[in-house]
């Protein structure tokens, strides 16, 4: 049992050419959105290039003192801190909402921009979901790397069952995510390389965020079709996990 990753790829780009409204134009808002997200995420708690090199050159002239100097009077307070929470979790809901559009682009279902504020109707349960997902994630990579990159796969398809079934409580859509990903992981890992030209691309200074304002959505609707066709299959049994429920 395959997947014609080609075909699909093709009707990703297909879908971001010829949608109403616009994929690109969702797209756009989302990277314009992310970028004033992350530069005044970075006012907040970030440091600045001149201070970063007076850290730097503190600790090659060996002056440990001074480089500790450097950080604390650019320690964020608390209040700074919890604006940067908040921004973080309004990025990860916008996301979810980004999401919602393109599976709605790709199955036809009546998309329009403002479902891009959809998320936030499952604001509570996505982040504390992202919150269990990320702590599994890291515990799987104490067992080395590997572990960790089998578990991101495991449960990268949480966010898509929470979007169809939003009655679905937080560890069924986790539980739902390992039962449909179980014998796709590697085809997953695959599809991810093939888009490993694209993300090198993507790096390049200001050329690299505008490609992006197209990978993205080719990206995130090819993963969209694998998740609609691997969720109409049976579970293979050949790559089954056998280690828990988690």
């Amino acid at each position: 049992m395959e997947i014609d990753r080609s075909a699909v790829k093709t009707h990703a780009k297909e879908l971001i050419k010829t949608s109403n409204p616009k994929v690109l134009t969702a797209s756009l808002i989302v990277m314009v959105l992310g970028a004033l997200i992350a530069l005044l995420s970075g006012r907040l708690v970030g440091i600045n290039s001149q201070e970063a090199l007076r850290y730097v050159q503190y600790l090659q002239d060996g002056n440990t003192e001074a480089a500790i100097s450097v950080i604390l009077e650019h320690t964020p307070s608390p209040g700074a801190q919890l604006v940067n929470l908040l921004l973080e979790a309004l990025t990860i809901i916008v996301s979810l909402g980004f999401e919602i559009f393109l599976l709605n682009t790709l199955r036809g279902t009546s998309p329009e921009l403002g479902n891009l504020l959809d998320g936030f109707s499952y604001w509570w349960k996505l982040l504390v979901m992202d919150f269990v997902i990320g702590l599994l994630i890291m515990l799987w990579s104490l067992l080395l790397i590997v572990p960790g990159i089998i578990a991101a796969y495991r449960y990268s398809m949480a966010n898509y069952v929470l979007i169809t079934h939003p009655d679905y409580g937080i560890m069924e859509c986790i539980r739902e995510s390992k039962r449909l990903t179980s014998g796709w992981k590697s085809t997953l890992f695959v599809l991810d390389l093939s888009f490993l030209g694209w993300s090198l691309l993507c790096a390049i200074p200001v050329i690299g965020w505008l490609l992006s304002v197209w990978v993205t959505p080719y990206r995130a609707l090819t993963f969209l079709e694998y998740y609609e066709q691997i969720s109409g299959y049976p579970v293979p049994a050949q790559d089954a996990d056998s280690v828990s429920d988690l």
